[in-house]
């Protein structure tokens, strides 16, 4: 399982975000504070917020290729 904090500057970070993450079949989260949503789920990303700072965790152990795809958005 891998976490990485995340940030958001424009709507189409998070399309690409979301794209990204939808190519890989184990599950992955994003969080702020107590909300949890599928990082697979645009408007849930988006609900989320822009320009706020967001946990991510996989659910998988062979993580690093998706990891280095995200280092981008890292905060």
């Amino acid at each position: 399982m891998g976490k990485m904090k995340l940030t958001f500057k424009t709507p189409n970070e998070i399309v690409e975000f979301v794209n990204t993450v939808s190519k890989y079949e184990f599950d992955v989260d994003v969080r702020r504070g107590r909300v949890v949503v599928d990082a697979k789920s645009l408007l849930g990303i988006m609900h989320l917020g822009l320009n706020s700072t967001l946990e991510l965790q996989v659910h998988s152990d062979h993580c690093k290729e998706l990891q280095s795809e995200l280092a981008k958005y890292a905060a």
